[in-house]
């Protein structure tokens, strides 16, 4: 049995990571406050340039080409996959990366792109193909770390050295649920460029009709980029969003065991202290009754 000291050291010890915890998990909420207000404001703008790449594709027509519209037979398939680049965030990494081997169909012919140190250690250690990291930043993303990332996806795709490009990402639906998932980024898929087609077909009444300088191509060749540069955005927010509240939950959670463990040490504390005394009073009564 473990003597009075002993408990009260366990006791002191978990207090101190108690404390911690609760820090962190007040640390988390006031971050995935700010995380989720980045992401619903960029919401509207990623849903409008997605909505008027569709509309302004709909007027070209299917005889418009482009880079980013290509179909490779040859090059590997690249996983682009999203992760935290600290722990102690529950299994948000481990959700994200797991979702992320399921879209790897084929080990040997598929090279990922990691975003976050989990996803890195992850891959690298079972053998993936790795060929770029991004580290530093999965809790505040910028627009400028997206059109890195963005950018080099395009440069590799436009060399040949890939036929296709997933992206996994967890995306935030409350401060109690997120959900990883898996989108195609290149090339773009034929019913994102039909976009509303079939829609605005039926669609009855007066439709709008937009005049393009210099012409609809040009435009549209301009915006399939920043439509990419905007998804990727937009997935890194709803990461780091989704990453900050599976960490709030994971800290919250540790605080509450934390409290329930204090609880039954000061319990089995009072009881080993209990059988002390008790014992030390059946000694006493035992000696008297000798000197009798």
């Amino acid at each position: 049995m473990a003597s009075l000291q002993d408990i009260k050291r366990r006791t002191k010890s978990v207090k101190s990571i108690q404390q911690i915890t609760n820090a962190m998990d007040m640390v988390a909420t006031s971050r995935m406050r700010h995380a989720k207000e980045a992401a619903n404001a960029n919401r509207p703008y990623a849903e409008k340039v997605a909505q008027v790449v569709q509309e302004i594709a709909v007027t070209v027509g299917g005889e418009f080409s482009h880079p980013l519209l290509e179909k490779h037979e040859e090059g590997h398939r690249l996983v682009l996959v999203m992760a935290a680049d600290k722990g102690l965030a529950g299994a948000y990494s481990s959700n994200a990366c797991k979702e992320a081997v399921a879209a790897v169909q084929d080990k040997g012919n598929t090279e990922l792109i990691a975003v976050g140190r989990k996803a890195r250690d992850f891959f690298a250690r079972r053998g993936y193909k790795v060929v770029d990291s991004y580290v530093g930043f999965s809790e505040k993303p910028n627009f400028e770390h997206a059109r890195t990332i963005a950018g080099n996806l395009i440069k590799r795709f436009q060399a040949g050295e890939i036929s296709d490009v997933q992206m996994v990402y967890t995306r935030f639906v409350s401060a109690i649920s997120c959900v990883p998932q898996t989108v195609q980024l290149l090339p773009f898929s034929d019913e994102m460029m039909a976009g509303q087609k079939g829609a605005a077909q039926e669609t009855a009444g007066p439709k709008q009709e937009y005049i393009y300088e210099p012409s609809a191509e040009e435009v549209l060749g301009y915006l399939l980029p920043q439509y990419l540069y905007t998804t990727v955005y937009a997935a890194l927010l709803q990461s780091a969003a989704s990453e900050l509240s599976s960490r709030m939950n994971a800290m919250s959670n540790a605080t509450d065991n934390a409290a329930e463990l204090i609880a039954k040490l000061e319990l089995h504390y009072n009881k080993v202290r209990q059988a002390g005394i008790t014992t030390e009073l059946n000694e006493i009564v035992s000696g008297a009754e000798a000197l009798k």
